[in-house]
């Protein structure tokens, strides 16, 4: 007799929940119905992109910053909600994002 036979000795009425399991590392990525804002910025006279507006968990943005990075091999980070990128990539960006089945908006030219 295991633990969850004695437990439905003690508790007749109860039913089990199912717990959903932790995604896995390729678990898909939150969508989200909002656009995603990719903007083109210079900071310190060099081109950079950001990537707002995302509603989802920050590791699971965080996961979408580092696929990204490796996708580009650039570097970039993430910081307040928001994937700064080095490097103009906006086009790039786009396509992978649209792929993955993301709603994107371009802003700033």
């Amino acid at each position: 007799m295991d633990l969850k036979d004695q437990l439905k000795n003690f508790f007749p009425e109860h039913q089990e929940e199912k717990i959903p399991e932790k995604p896995s590392s390729g678990a898909k990525i939150w969508m989200q119905d909002d656009p995603i804002i990719c903007k083109y910025e210079k900071r310190k006279g060099k081109p950079i992109t950001i990537l707002e507006g995302y509603t989802g968990a920050d590791d699971d943005f965080k996961k979408l910053a580092k696929e990204l990075k490796t996708k580009l091999s650039v570097g970039g980070s993430f910081k307040d909600g928001a994937i700064i990128i080095q490097g103009d990539f906006r086009d790039k960006i786009m396509t992978l994002l649209k792929e993955k089945g993301f709603k994107v908006k371009r802003v700033g030219g």
